[in-house]
């Protein structure tokens, strides 16, 4: 299983499944991040946690352990 977490910066991914439920799913669904969603990897903070991603015409900072819980392919 891929996560959002193994991506490098200038990688792109789509959003298979989120291995998360209750209030952190929620929150991630809220941001934007659901099935089927295109996610580009544009930075890393420089000691590695916040990533910054593009998806859905935006940019969102995510920190590694909810990236973790996204499953991508």
């Amino acid at each position: 299983m891929k996560t959002l977490k193994d991506l490098r910066v200038g990688e792109t991914g789509v959003v298979v499944k989120l291995h998360s439920d209750g209030a952190i799913k929620r929150r991630i669904m809220d941001m934007g991040i659901t099935k089927g969603t295109e996610i580009y990897i544009r930075k890393v903070a420089p000691l590695g946690d916040p990533i910054e991603l593009n998806l859905r015409g935006y940019e969102l900072s995510l920190r590694k352990a909810d990236a973790e819980k996204i499953e991508i392919k």
